[in-house]
């Protein structure tokens, strides 16, 4: 990582547009469904990203065939984010608010918690437990029958669908911490693409058929955005953040995201903030900044 104070401020304003990207990413994504049936919204908006990050590697001279042995991470990133998270959440998106959705999304990295102790057998601290704890506090919150109605079919599938995509988009995570990477990851991410993006197509046809679009300047202007900025530059903008900012401080501005989703969902398509959500998304934000954070002390003694 560069030490360069003018290329940290660079990659803090760069952190702060994805941030941006990624907020408004959802209420795009949720806008994008009066077009286009869910599965097809993720197809049409990964093929054409996955198109320009080839271009990108290969005009940069960064393009790389995968190895056999990073063929596992290559799927698994592949088919569990990119195509089980965000399939999911698009067809889960239409039977919940899109504030709410994102909340729930972001409860991926407290799974992350015990699946990495589990799995991977790193230690789960009293802080860990305690954000974890707190997190979870938040989710009870979410789910409880004042604010969910539990006899409603829709709204029962909607909610599920995003919390089994937060499990997923953890399972890749932790996964991805076990690779013993050979290839750099940015040179794997259009192979990542590929092979979400075709498995997106197939679901598409085999379970929606061809797409039925209603075509518009709006719907137009809705899948560029997901598609040239959601995807393909916000992956960009990730890879030099992380090159360029420790983790930790990326993680932390990454808990933006969801924030300022609530405030677009809010101000864009006018659903409501109630207190509950409210202290659910404080709850889950700050287990998340317990669990995923380390005190300075430990740092300093380090």
């Amino acid at each position: 990582m560069n030490a360069d104070p003018a290329r940290r401020r660079k990659a803090i304003l760069l952190l702060a547009l994805l941030v941006l990207i990624w907020g408004v990413n959802w209420v795009i994504a949720k806008m994008s469904l009066a077009y286009i049936s869910p599965i097809w919204v993720t197809a049409l908006r990964l093929l054409p990203a996955c198109v320009l990050f080839f271009s990108l590697c290969f005009f940069t001279g960064r393009l790389r065939v995968p190895v056999r042995a990073d063929l596992p991470v290559v799927f698994s990133i592949g088919l569990l984010h990119m195509v089980g998270f965000s399939v999911l959440v698009s067809i889960g998106i239409q039977y919940m608010t899109a504030g709410k959705s994102i909340v729930l999304a972001y409860t991926t990295p407290l799974w992350v918690l015990p699946a990495a102790w589990f799995f991977l057998g790193e230690k789960l601290t009293r802080r860990k437990l305690t954000g974890l704890v707190v997190g979870m506090l938040g989710l009870v919150l979410l789910l409880q029958p004042g604010e969910l109605d539990w006899s409603d079919r829709d709204v029962l599938i909607g909610h599920g669908f995003v919390l089994l995509a937060a499990l997923l988009w953890a399972g890749s995570i932790v996964y991805g911490r076990a690779h013993k990477w050979v290839t750099p990851p940015f040179a794997l991410l259009p192979w990542q693409m590929l092979v979400g993006g075709l498995t997106q197509l197939v679901l598409a046809l085999a379970i929606e058929g061809l797409p039925q679009i209603k075509w518009s300047v709006e719907f137009l202007l809705l899948v560029g955005f997901n598609c040239l900025l959601g995807n393909g530059l916000a992956y960009w903008l990730m890879n030099v953040v992380s090159r360029d900012l420790p983790a930790s401080a990326v993680s932390m501005g990454l808990l933006g995201v969801p924030v300022i989703g609530l405030v677009c969902s809010s101000l864009v398509l006018d659903e409501a903030l109630g207190p509950a959500l409210l202290i659910a998304a404080a709850l889950i934000i700050f287990g998340i900044i317990l669990g995923t954070t380390t005190p300075r002390k430990a740092h300093e003694q380090k």
